[in-house]
């Protein structure tokens, strides 16, 4: 059964992708190039739609099969909110304001349900207010940075595969020792079966766009994930930090950077590090690049963590500094 609902998580992502891209070309929904774009032809927009769709069917039937926690299954279908209001902006933009509002609301809603960060004693108020306002800033700030980082063919379905992929061979690890865990792993195996049927159209030369409808919801959505691994014991939070290692750090440095150079920092730009070397290097060797430091670099050390939880803080220091310095030396952040 579990084969079957992967499979057709797969062809429900293919085909509405391919029905989506129809779409937008029907009624010229497309995204045109520009001096801050990083690509050069003009290409169809919100085929993140397709992943949407398609992770909700699957999340129902998992529901209806009662193999979900019904918070969890209440706290994931509130995340829908930020792909509506995603589609709505990739089709006639939404003041920044309007779009963080719906973003914090939506991040409230899932801490509510899936549980705030796990840290120390939550008995006292004032450190659970505090945890609270962590939850929600982290939420809020990954749904973001994702949407930040989708600049150029696949590199956000490549991530997010990555780092779905990672956690479900982690989790598959841990279930060895533990009977149960809220997340089902074959709910993310069908989740990584949808991202890998929408990356085939999305692979570089890309033939549609994720769109805000995608990648907000993409962010949101695994921030959510950490939450729930976090608060059933499954995967510790922090492992999750060293799986996206790759967007926290490109995002939060050149957002520093630009802040500290007076730039305006909710407006377009092409100074991620990622975009500049996507301008020398072209998409696809960025994009793979991102593969290859996750799979080869990020899971080994989020499995020695995981296993090893002494070598925590080191497995996050040998995450993020040599991406931190590889940041640094693109000059990311600073103007063209």
């Amino acid at each position: 059964m579990d084969s079957l609902i992967i499979f057709f998580s797969f062809i429900l992502s293919f085909s509405l992708t391919y029905f989506v891209r129809q779409l937008a070309l029907k009624n010229n929904i497309i995204d045109t190039p520009n001096e801050r774009s990083s690509h050069t032809i003009p290409t169809p927009r919100g085929g993140g739609l397709a992943i949407v769709v398609s992770f909700y069917t699957v999340l129902i039937v998992f529901f209806l099969q009662e193999r979900l926690d019904l918070s969890v299954f209440i706290g994931l279908m509130g995340l829908l909110s930020i792909a509506v209001i995603g589609f709505i902006d990739d089709h006639d933009h939404i003041p920044a304001r309007y779009r963080l509002l719906v973003h914090f609301a939506a991040a409230g809603w899932g801490c509510f349900w899936l549980g705030i960060i796990p840290w120390g004693n939550q008995d006292n108020l004032l450190f659970l207010i505090l945890l609270w306002g962590i939850s929600l800033f982290y939420l809020v700030w990954l749904l973001n940075l994702y949407n930040f980082m989708d600049g150029i063919d696949g590199i956000a379905t490549v991530e997010a595969m990555a780092v779905i992929g990672s956690a479900c061979l982690l989790l598959f690890l841990n279930t060895i020792q533990a009977d149960t865990i809220g997340l089902p792993i074959e709910l993310l195996l069908a989740l990584l079966a949808i991202l890998f049927s929408f990356f085939i159209w999305n692979w570089p030369p890309a033939k549609i766009f994720m769109g805000d409808v995608g990648s907000a919801f993409l962010g949101i959505l695994i921030a959510a994930f950490s939450l729930i691994t976090a608060n059933d014991g499954s995967l510790n939070f922090l492992i999750w930090l060293i799986l996206l290692a790759v967007f926290i750090t490109d995002a939060t440095y050149t957002l520093l950077v630009r802040l500290f150079c007076g730039d305006k920092v909710y407006e377009a730009h092409r100074s991620h590090c990622y975009q500049i070397l996507s301008r020398r290097f072209g998409h696809k060797r960025v994009t793979l690049g991102v593969l290859v430091i996750n799979l080869c670099w990020l899971l080994p050390l989020a499995w020695l963590a995981h296993n090893h939880s002494q070598l925590l803080i080191i497995a996050i220091a040998l995450a993020y500094v040599p991406l931190i310095l590889i940041a640094m030396r693109s000059r990311a952040g600073y103007p063209d």
